[in-house]
């Protein structure tokens, strides 16, 4: 399973996910950046219209191109499918904008797409990057490496579920918000809305103890996992939650010392 990610072209946000190999990025956003359009959707018909070899491409291909594809995507709302374009198709869709922005949007494209390029040929460079952007965003380096840390932790896990039956993506949902109930007495959702946060990444705005506590439950559930053998949704559900409790116990245990809640509805970064 990959999550949706939010790339950034002066200031504004483009969702995209890798999908065999390389970046898919959703169309009604780049229409969206580039124009502002308040009906991007309605732009792109238009843009069908009024250019046919594009309509041509968006609905056959072509030589050098494949069509869109529905992938899904994370909108307030959950999960959608929604029309995406490769990086060859997202350059063939800007020559039909009629936009000051397309030139430095080109030129953000490629870039984009190259470092796509050099994270394939060398993974470490995308870690590089990562820590790179918590830094600029002013986190600290303590922060930084168990946030780091729980990224491999949490691939791992998604790792083990793929590897053991799980394929669709709303029982990776159901799985991790098992976790998280167990660990922290809420779901993700739930603790996203109490922290006031509605597209930004959860474990963005979480502190060192709900961070460590996060990496507790799901790297226990995956030696649970592997010690047993599991497989299929049932008894995973059942690893996850055991999994997550095991850390949940801690988390209380640390709560009745500390005489305060570990669940906070503040952010790490409050700006």
């Amino acid at each position: 399973m990959t999550d949706t990610q939010i790339a950034l072209f002066r200031n504004k946000g483009i969702r995209r996910k890798i999908y065999q190999g390389e970046w898919w990025f959703v169309i009604n956003d780049v229409i969206q950046v580039l124009i502002e359009s308040k009906d991007p959707a309605q732009y792109f018909k238009k843009m069908k219209s009024r250019d046919k070899e594009l309509a041509k491409l968006i609905n056959k291909g072509g030589v050098q191109f494949v069509p869109p594809l529905m992938l899904q995507m994370n909108t307030l709302g959950g999960k959608q499918k929604m029309y995406c374009w490769n990086t060859e198709g997202i350059f063939r869709l800007v020559q039909s904008v009629n936009s000051p922005k397309a030139e430095p949007f080109k030129r953000w494209l490629a870039k984009v797409g190259f470092e796509r390029i050099q994270e394939i040929e060398d993974p470490e460079l995308a870690t590089k990057r990562t820590r790179y952007l918590y830094k600029a965003k002013g986190y600290p380096d303590s922060w930084i490496e168990k946030r780091m840390r729980g990224i491999v932790i949490r691939e791992e896990l998604t790792n083990e579920w793929k590897n053991r039956g799980i394929e669709k993506d709303l029982d990776y949902k159901i799985l991790t918000s098992e976790i998280s109930k167990a660990t922290f007495g809420v779901t993700p959702s739930q603790y996203k809305k109490l922290k006031g946060l509605k597209r930004q990444n959860l474990r963005d705005h979480m502190d060192d103890f709900e961070l460590i506590f996060t990496m507790l439950g799901e790297r226990s559930t995956t030696e649970i996992h592997r010690v047993e053998d599991s497989k299929g949704f049932k008894k995973l559900k059942k690893d996850a939650g055991d999994g997550g409790e095991i850390a949940g116990v801690a988390r209380r245990k640390l709560e009745r010392r500390l005489k305060r809640s570990i669940v906070t509805k503040q952010n790490f970064l409050t700006k």
